[in-house]
C-alpha cells in the first residue's frame, strides 16, 4: 500500500508540475538527469526510508501515535535530505515538484494508515492478527495487566493464561483472575512448560514477578530460541513513550521517567498552533456564528450567548464564551434538578435537561455551542487542545493531585471530548486530563483534533 500511494504522490506531483512534457530535465555540473527518473528514484528512497525508521513495525501497529509519528518523520527526514542534497550539488530542483509530492505523499499515507487501523482493530475484535499472550507476576499485577491490554485491543495482544510464581494456584480469597492460572513456578523450566504447552507468542513479565534476575536473563535467553517475545511491564501507569528513557549502567537497563514541563520552546509552540488555529478559526466561521446567533435568538428569549467563570492556567479565573443552549434561567433552575443528577460526583450531568432550549439540543449534540471558545484561545485563555474548563466550584473539590489539571491551559477540546464526553465518571475524566497533562505533544494534539470530528459526529456521550 505505501509503495502504490508513494508513486501516486510522485505521478500526481510529476503531472501537476510539467504536464506530460516527455524530457524535463534537471542538470547541474554534478548530475544530468530528468525528472521521470527522479520521480521512481525519489519513490523507492521513500519506501526505503519508511522500513528504516520503523513505519511498517508490527509491534506499532494498531494502537497508539508512533506508527503516524514515523511515517510524518520519515517523510520530513527524507525532503530534507533532498534539500541539502539539491542545495549541495546546485540543482534546481522545481519547488513545485517537491511542494506538491510531500503534502499529498504525506496525506495519502497517514489517511491509509488510518483506515488500515480500522480494518486491523475491527479484525482484532473478533480474535484474528491477535498474539497469544501469558501474563507474569502477582494477582495485583497480572489483573492490571489484563484489564489494561484489553482495554486496547487495537494493540493486538490477547491474554490467554497467568504464571503466578511462588503464589497457589487458586485465589484464598475466592476471587479468581479474569485469565486461568497455569503455572505458579519460580524456576525456568516450569515457566517454559507452560510457553510450550500453551504455544504462546510473548510473555509479559510485570515488575513483582518475583523472578530473580538470573532467571529472567536466562528465561530471555530461552525465549529468543523458541521465538517468543519476552515484554518488561514496569509499574509506570499513564506515562507516554516521550517521557521514558533508558540508560544502560554495568548491564542494568535504567528507565528514567522524564518530569513533564510545558514551557520555553514547547510552550511557545503550542501557543503559535493555538493562534494560527483559532485565527483561521474564527474567519472561516464568522458567517456561521451570526446564523446560529440569529436563530438563537428566534428560538428563545434572551442573548446570543452565555459567558461563564472558569478556572484556567494555575487557577487563574476567566469568562468562558458558548452560544447559549439553555433558558435564561438555566443556573437558578440547577439546585432544583440535583436530585436528577445523571453526571458524576462533581459535575451535573443530565441526559433530558428541562434547561435545554429546542435549538440548544441540536448545538450541544455537535458541540457547536462550543465554537465561541475560539476567542478564548485567540487571547491566550484556553488552548485548542487540553484539559476539560472547570467550574470554581469544582476546583474548590479538587484532591490534591487533581490540581495538576490547571498546569496547562484547559482546552476548546480534549482526550476527555474525544473518549466519552458526559459519559465518563469522574475518576475516568481526571485519569485523562492528567494523561494529557504529563505526556503533552504537538503530535497528541493534531491527533485529539482529528478525533475530535469523529466524536462530535458520532454523538457519543453528548448531552
Amino acid at each position: 500500500m505505501d509503495a502504490v500511494l508513494i508513486m501516486s504522490a510522485m505521478l500526481t506531483a510529476q503531472l501537476t508540475r510539467f504536464g506530460t512534457a516527455k524530457d524535463p530535465s534537471l542538470s547541474s555540473d554534478y548530475l544530468n538527469t530528468n525528472y521521470w527518473t527522479l520521480t521512481l528514484l525519489f519513490a523507492a528512497f521513500w519506501w526505503i526510508v519508511l522500513e528504516i525508521w520503523g513505519a511498517r513495525d508490527l509491534r506499532i501497529l494498531g494502537a497508539g501515535s508512533e506508527e503516524y509519528k514515523r511515517v510524518v518523520v520519515s517523510t520530513m527526514y527524507l525532503f530534507g535530505g533532498i534539500a541539502i542534497i539539491s542545495y549541495a550539488l546546485d540543482l534546481s530542483t522545481a519547488r513545485g515538484y517537491v511542494g506538491i509530492a510531500l503534502p499529498v505523499g504525506l496525506f495519502l499515507l497517514l489517511l491509509s494508515r488510518w483506515f488500515s487501523r480500522r480494518w486491523l482493530v475491527r479484525h482484532r475484535l473478533r480474535g484474528n492478527f491477535t498474539r497469544r499472550l501469558l501474563l507474569v507476576g502477582a494477582p495485583s499485577a497480572v489483573e492490571h495487566l489484563y484489564n489494561s491490554l484489553s482495554s486496547e485491543p487495537g494493540a493486538g495482544f490477547e491474554p490467554i493464561g497467568a504464571i503466578l510464581p511462588g503464589y497457589a494456584m487458586k485465589s484464598p480469597k475466592g476471587e479468581e483472575l479474569p485469565v486461568p492460572v497455569v503455572s505458579v513456578s519460580t524456576g525456568l523450566s516450569g515457566i517454559l512448560s507452560a510457553v510450550e504447552f500453551h504455544d504462546v507468542d510473548a510473555i509479559a513479565l510485570s515488575s513483582d514477578s518475583q523472578l530473580n534476575p538470573v532467571t529472567i536473563r536466562q528465561l530471555g535467553w530461552e525465549l529468543q530460541e523458541r521465538r517468543v517475545s519476552m515484554i518488561l511491564a514496569p509499574a509506570l501507569t499513564d506515562i507516554a513513550g516521550p517521557r521514558i528513557h533508558t540508560q544502560p549502567v554495568a548491564g542494568l537497563p535504567l528507565i528514567h521517567v522524564s518530569t513533564p514541563r510545558l514551557k520555553g520552546g514547547q510552550a511557545s509552540l503550542k501557543r503559535t498552533f493555538d493562534i494560527l488555529g483559532s485565527t483561521i478559526g474564527l474567519l472561516l466561521l464568522s458567517p456561521f456564528f451570526l446564523l446560529i446567533a440569529a436563530l438563537i435568538k428566534l428560538d428563545s428569549p434572551g442573548p446570543a450567548f452565555f459567558h461563564q467563570e472558569r478556572v484556567g492556567l494555575n487557577g487563574k479565573a476567566f469568562k468562558m464564551h458558548k452560544f447559549r443552549s439553555m433558558v435564561v434561567d438555566a443556573e437558578a433552575q440547577l439546585m432544583d434538578l440535583q436530585p436528577s443528577n445523571e453526571g458524576n460526583a462533581v459535575l451535573f450531568k443530565m441526559k433530558d435537561d428541562p434547561r435545554i432550549t429546542k435549538l440548544g439540543a441540536f448545538i450541544r449534540r455537535y458541540s457547536i455551542d462550543e465554537l465561541p471558545q475560539l476567542w478564548n484561545v485567540l487571547v491566550g485563555e484556553m488552548s485548542m487542545v487540553g484539559p476539560r474548563p472547570p467550574l470554581p466550584a469544582e476546583v474548590a473539590a479538587y484532591e490534591k493531585y487533581v490540581s495538576r489539571r490547571l498546569m496547562v491551559k484547559p482546552g476548546v477540546t480534549g482526550l476527555w471530548q474525544v473518549s466519552g464526553r458526559s459519559d465518563l465518571s469522574w475518576e475516568e475524566s481526571v485519569r485523562l486530563d492528567l494523561y494529557y497533562v504529563e505526556n503533552w505533544s504537538l503530535m497528541q494534539d493534531l491527533i485529539i483534533l482529528f478525533r475530535t470530528v469523529k466524536a462530535v459526529f458520532g454523538k457519543d456521550g453528548a448531552y
